[in-house]
């Protein structure tokens, strides 16, 4: 028998390009193989600095998203009533014109009338300017329906933070904490440092209340109950403290620690830092016994004891608050441990693994460095514990806390930027809290005086009227939510709808499935955006949406601009948003078109599509609009498109969107001219650019010389003065002064005692809102519900990918067989999940994963059915579900939004729910279901690919 021919050796393509990935937030560089010009592979890319050639099933199937049916072809404009899906299909030159009409009479009315928001855009460096030059205030993205707790928790107290903008010392740590981490961000950078520490034997511990993922790799799984996490770490400092396994050292030396703290109670300054007549803090100098500069470097400062100040006034350090706090026998592993529901002996042992990592297995790098006052170190000293924490702890109303406290336990064990740490990656950190604050008021030319976004320093920093109610239409930099520093997406579209504190417009949106999934509850929002008032009009007039496929939210716009692929496309992966950095360098990236869009089959077969990348779109509309630098004196355009707006455009002298290959011959970095060739420097280069870090200045980057000066030069820092970790947040206190009644901008009697309870400059913890509003809560929801976002989808984009659907097309309630027996369910057994506010009907699967008083569920691959163009009988809308139903976007008692109160982070993961067995649902479909789009179907034979190109290549291999 004839054996037959086989190829060793295939080439992937006739044709590489490489660029940035677009399937997660994790960015990755991939190479795109094409043969006869269509996609035949897509690879890592094994040069590029952040997955190092892995790549994952999302990036791999970027294929099918590219020629994904659910692709919009043309822009739309509505023609039957809001969730129809009747529009008719218009040109751009007259989208364009309704669009500018009805900005430009926003614009002459009051600018504040367009709410602009965005979800995974990854494009705030542009969209947040425009809204600037545009003169909103009412602008943001998704970090607050996201993880804004985690970065504000951070940069309030580090810096820096978590998620993608630090990362453990993947070479050196011998003991890693992983905090509520799901899969979905920064993966492959996390997957290849995960196998390091495998490999190198370091121990891995999940705190997670289900383990998936990289909690299934980890050597013990810590399944804690929803929402307790920061009672675990009080515990573990509690220990610490009471072993006196700390690192005082690193704490005099690099936080305020030994910072005086005026106690002076019922008075203005009380628990502000006691501060020279130069404004600087001060410490009790023993050998003086006296005060003297906390930055002083020739001191022996006190960090216990009450002292008395020359004034009179008596003050305490900073250390002295915290160990009088977290020594108390309330957060003893005994007292905490039930309801962490985490053994007592568990928290000890922790605890003492903790100690004995960082105090016995120390490491040294023999790497000379010179520390910020000029003292030079032979040796880099390091604490080999790290921690990496995310959105399962971010996203609850006491999540801004929780990261501190977890920040807390890092500093105490001296184990943030040294070797074996968390690290950070450049461009932080930052000074605390960072310079940029949210802009106010508008200038002569209608653009805000600073961009929408920024951090708070004070009470004086809020987006208030004269009475102390907000300015901003999601109630972000109110006194309800001070440090709302990514805004509040998840309140707009109530608050429009309410016209609280006023009504808008316009609503702008690119790529919020606000119509969805990303709703705190998607009934009461589709109501909300369909609602009338009394005159027959709709209460939010006008919503434009883009986006690049027909999601449950076109459905629900006025006039739908469709985007690109990210194939089609340029985008930049900005230093001045989210760039890509490591914790050795700087780095930043682009997408560039590998496909003209006219050039590709629309999915309707022998159509092509008329789309525009959204960020061009928004160029052409703020020239038509005449927006301040978005036209030249004369009037017309200053940018061709968004490309020519990447390399000409600066935001301050030298500095623009993209930092390499600067200058006119493109010899610069950082800082330089514009380059005119800089975007084909980057295509050239795997559509990456890398800056070392200088080796000396890797680590202690909060007060290395060699960094902060380094930094300064490349523009990361306006100044080289080192950073002091802040164990305690005089910002904090400052707005719990005000809620006291001290200083000029105090809040309204209603806020008062909100202020002062949750601005405490230690970090606390309190029982999560849902949970400590809701009467009888162990009887009527005894249960806590999750979602966790998978490694192999991303948000709702995927769960239309035909690939990523082989892997999953439907999800479960999942629940511990233990659950399972306590209510009577059967594995399989189709349940009621009934919350505060609603009930959902699904199937439950039984599953050990998880800790039996939390049920948990996939996130988004529930679907409406119509949407996204799936067959009409797809199990994503059949078997499918959403959490969403079940979660209230205002708390039980009705008084504020569900979220964090520091911070306004939509609080999803406190729902409390209550679950029994029920009936099979007629055509066992999930309920509730809502009435079917009419965005267009794919029908139902099985979408594929690739088999054009195995038949071609298979005629052309033949003799």
């Amino acid at each position: 028998m004839r054996e037959p021919e086989l190829d060793l050796s295939p080439t992937p393509g006739d044709e590489v390009r490489t660029t940035t990935c677009y399937m997660c937030a994790c960015r990755c560089g991939i190479k795109v193989w094409l043969q006869d010009g269509q996609i035949r592979y897509i690879q890592g890319n094994p040069a590029h600095p952040v997955n190092r050639g892995v790549l994952c099933a999302k990036g791999s199937a970027g294929i099918m998203q590219h020629y994904s049916p659910a692709r919009l072809e043309k822009p739309m404009l509505r023609v039957g009533p809001r969730g129809s899906g009747e529009f008719r299909e218009i040109e751009w030159d007259e989208a364009l014109d309704i669009a500018a009409g009805w900005l430009g009479d926003i614009r002459t009315r009051n600018p504040d009338e367009l709410a602009f928001f965005t979800g995974r855009d990854q494009s705030q460096a542009l969209t947040g300017w425009w809204a600037q030059q545009f003169g909103t205030v009412n602008y943001a993205a998704h970090g607050g329906f996201c993880s804004v707790n985690m970065a504000a928790g951070g940069l309030y107290t580090l810096g820096g933070s978590f998620w993608e903008f630090g990362e453990p010392d993947w070479d050196h740590t011998k003991l890693l904490m992983l905090w509520g981490v799901a899969e979905d961000h920064d993966s492959n950078p996390i997957k290849l440092g995960l196998g390091k520490l495998k490999t190198r034997g370091a121990k891995i511990i999940a705190v997670n209340p289900v383990r998936t993922g990289y909690g299934a790799i980890a050597d013990e799984w810590i399944g804690i109950r929803p929402g307790t996490d920061g009672l675990f770490a009080f515990a573990l400092i509690h220990e610490l403290l009471r072993m006196d396994r700390i690192d005082l050292d690193y704490l005099v030396r690099y936080a305020n620690a030994h910072w005086l703290v005026v106690r002076n109670e019922g008075q203005a300054d009380d628990g502000l830092f006691a501060r020279d007549e130069s404004g600087a803090p001060l410490c009790w100098d023993r050998a003086r016994n006296a005060p003297a500069r906390a930055d002083s470097i020739d001191v022996n400062p006190a960090v216990v004891g009450e002292v008395a100040l020359p004034d009179g006034r008596r003050a305490v350090p900073v250390f002295h608050l915290i160990a009088e706090r977290y020594l108390d026998p309330q957060y003893s592993p005994d007292a905490v441990s039930e309801r962490c529901g985490i053994p007592a002996a568990t928290i000890r042992r922790i605890a003492r693994e903790l100690a004995d990592t960082a105090f016995e297995q120390t490491i040294e790098l023999p790497i000379a460095w010179t520390d910020a006052h000029g003292r030079e170190h032979a040796s880099m000293p390091g604490r080999p514990v790290s921690m990496h924490a995310m959105r399962g702890i971010s996203a609850h109303s006491n999540g801004f806390h929780t990261c501190r406290a977890l920040h807390l336990l890092q500093m105490l064990l001296g184990a943030v930027d040294t070797p074996g740490s968390f690290r950070y990656q450049p461009p932080f950190p930052k000074p605390i809290p960072p310079p940029n604050r949210p802009g106010k008021a508008r200038q002569a030319n209608g653009a805000l005086d600073a961009a929408p976004l920024g951090f708070v320093h004070g009470p004086e920093d809020l987006l208030v009227d004269e009475h102390g109610r907000p300015r901003r239409i999601d109630h972000a930099f109110s006194w309800a939510y001070p440090l709302s520093a990514h805004g509040m997406m998840h309140t707009v579209i109530r608050n429009a709808w309410a016209g609280d504190p006023y009504r808008i417009d316009t609503l702008m949106m690119f790529m919020a499935n606000m119509g969805w999934n990303s709703s705190m509850n998607t009934a009461e929002t589709i109501g909300w955006l369909t609602d009338k008032g009394d005159d027959g009009e709709y209460r939010i007039p006008h919503i434009i949406y883009a986006d690049a496929y027909a999601s449950e939210t076109v459905a629900y716009a006025d006039l739908v601009l469709p985007d690109t692929t990210y194939l089609e496309r340029f985008d930049a992966i900005s230093l001045l948003d989210r760039p890509i950095s490591d914790a050795d360098g700087a780095a930043d990236a682009i997408r560039h078109p590998v496909f003209d869009p006219a050039t590709q089959p629309g999915p309707t077969p022998g159509t092509t599509r008329d789309v525009r990348g959204f960020q061009s779109v928004l160029i052409e509309l703020g020239a038509r609009l005449g927006l301040p630098g978005l036209v030249e004196a004369d009037g017309s355009p200053k940018y061709r498109d968004y490309a020519d707006y990447l390399v000409r455009h600066e935001r301050a002298p030298g500095v623009g969107l993209l930092a390499g290959w600067r200058g006119e011959d493109g010899s610069l970095e950082a800082k330089g001219a514009p380059n005119p060739q800089q975007l084909n420097r980057y295509i050239e280069n795997g559509s990456f650019w890398r800056s070392e870090i200088p080796e000396s200045a890797r680590y202690y980057k909060m007060a290395n010389r060699g960094y902060l000066d380094w930094a300064q030069r490349m523009g990361f820092l306006g100044h080289g003065d080192p950073i002091v970790l802040q164990l305690y947040s005089e910002t904090l206190q400052k707005f719990r002064l005000a809620a006291q009644g001290f200083g000029a901008q105090q809040p309204p009697a209603e806020h008062r005692d909100r202020v002062a309870t949750y601005f405490d400059p230690l970090p606390i913890w309190y029982e999560p809102f849902e949970g400590a509003q809701i009467e009888d809560l162990p009887t009527r929801f005894p249960l806590s519900a999750i979602t966790q976002r998978p490694m192999f989808m991303y948000h709702a984009w995927h769960a239309q990918n035909a690939w990523l659907r082989q892997i999953a097309a439907r999800n479960w309630m999942y629940l511990h067989p233990d659950t399972g027996a306590r209510f009577g369910i059967a594995d399989e057994d189709w349940i009621t999940v009934r919350s505060h506010i609603g009930a959902i009907t699904v199937q439950a699967k039984f599953a050990s994963n998880v800790q039996p008083d939390t049920i948990w569920t996939w996130n988004a691959i529930g679907k409406r059915r119509g949407a996204w163009r799936l067959e009409k009988n797809a199990p994503e809308g059949r078997e499918g579900f959403l959490l969403n139903h079940l979660i209230s976007d205002i708390t039980p008692r009705g008084d504020y939004a569900n979220a964090d109160p520091v911070t306004g982070q939509a609080a999803w993961f406190d729902l409390r729910v209550h679950i029994e067995r029920a009936e099979a649902p007629a055509a066992a479909a999930s309920q509730p279901q809502f009435a079917p789009l009419e965005l267009g179907t794919a029908g139902e034979r099985p979408l594929r690919y690739g088999a054009d190109l195995r038949r071609a290549r298979a005629l052309g291999d033949k003799p």
